[in-house]
């Protein structure tokens, strides 16, 4: 499980997020930051407990995460529009979560692949 890219990456990025927020605003520490840094570690033990489960609490799980990064997609953007977030920063993480994402995507398909054979 653990080898698994989709683990990999996402551990990656959350590991690249939190020291990136903790340079937001001190006022929004608690409002937009916790709300991304929550959504990025969501994320991760949504897809760790997919990873342990099966069937449809595997398909709940990986539905859950799904949610949780298109949390992190929203916050993302909005630290970026409010200039809390370099445009190359923000890029750089636009293409890690890009790539989570697809992987995610990746692993729903062949869940739902496998259901139907």
């Amino acid at each position: 499980m653990k080898e698994s890219p989709i683990f990999t990456r996402t551990y990656d990025f959350v590991q690249w997020l939190i020291p990136r927020t903790m340079d937001f605003p001190r006022g929004q520490r608690f409002i937009l930051t916790k709300r991304l840094q929550d959504a990025a570690l969501n994320f991760q033990e949504y897809l760790l407990e997919a990873g342990l489960s099966a069937g449809a609490h595997r398909a709940a799980k990986l539905q859950a995460a799904d949610a949780e990064l298109a949390k992190v997609r929203f916050y993302l953007r909005l630290a970026h529009d409010l200039t809390w977030l370099k445009p190359g920063q923000y890029q750089h993480a636009a293409g890690m979560v890009a790539e989570i994402g697809r992987l995610l995507g990746g692993w729903r398909n062949s869940m739902m692949q496998s259901t139907a054979d």
